[in-house]
C-alpha cells in the first residue's frame, strides 16, 4: 500500500491473539508522531483491503489503538475515527445479529450478535479524554475492533453452525499460514 510498510495479518497470525499494551499518557506525548503515523497508516491499510476498521493487532502491532470510518470512503475523512485504549463500559442488553466480515480473516464471513449501543471512553492521539454512546452499524463496527484489542476475533462469536460452515476457508488460512499459527 502506497505512503506505508503496514500489512495486514491473516489467521492464524499471533499477533490476533497477543495481549494488547494500552498507550501511556507519556508515550502519547513522546511519540506523538510515532502513533499518529502508525493511526494514519492503518487507514491507508484499511481503506487498499475496502474495510471500514482496523485495529492495531491487525498490522502485527500489539498496542491498544483502532481505527474506522463507517463509509468506509477515503474521500469522506471526516467521519474517520482513531481511538487509543478504548473501553467499553455498558452495553445494551438489546441485542441484533448481522454478518461480519474480516480482514485478517479473507474469503468469509458469518452472522455475529452484537449490543445494539454501547457506552465507551478512550482517548485521542493528543491523550484528551473522549466519552461516546455508539449505536447501530457504527456501535458493531467497534465492537468488533474491540475484540481484536481483547485478542478475541470474530469467528469466536459464530454459532456452532455458522462456524461449521466457515471451517473450509478457516482451514485453508490455517493452511497457508503454517507453521505457528495461534489458533
Amino acid at each position: 500500500v502506497e505512503g506505508t510498510d503496514l500489512r495486514i495479518v491473516k489467521y492464524p497470525h499471533p499477533a490476533l491473539r497477543a495481549p494488547n499494551q494500552e498507550y501511556t499518557k507519556e508515550e502519547l506525548k513522546e511519540n506523538s508522531k510515532e502513533v499518529s503515523e502508525l493511526s494514519k497508516g492503518m487507514l491507508k491499510v484499511m481503506y487498499a483491503a475496502e474495510g471500514v476498521g482496523l485495529a492495531a493487532p491487525q498490522v502485527g502491532v500489539n498496542k491498544r489503538l483502532m481505527v474506522y470510518n463507517p463509509t468506509g470512503d477515503s474521500k469522506r475523512w471526516l467521519d474517520e475515527t482513531v481511538l487509543v485504549n478504548p473501553k467499553i463500559v455498558e452495553y445494551s442488553e438489546a441485542k441484533d445479529e448481522e454478518s461480519e466480515g474480516c480482514l485478517s480473516f479473507p474469503g468469509m464471513n458469518g452472522e455475529v450478535v452484537r449490543s445494539k449501543w454501547i457506552k465507551v471512553e478512550a482517548m485521542n492521539l493528543k491523550g484528551k479524554k473522549i466519552k461516546k454512546k455508539f449505536t447501530g452499524w457504527e456501535a458493531r463496527i467497534f465492537q468488533h475492533e474491540y475484540d481484536h484489542l481483547d485478542g478475541t476475533v470474530y469467528i469466536d462469536r459464530l454459532s456452532e453452525e455458522t462456524r461449521g460452515k466457515v471451517q473450509p476457508r478457516l482451514d485453508e488460512l490455517i493452511e497457508e499460514y503454517g507453521e505457528g499459527g495461534a489458533l
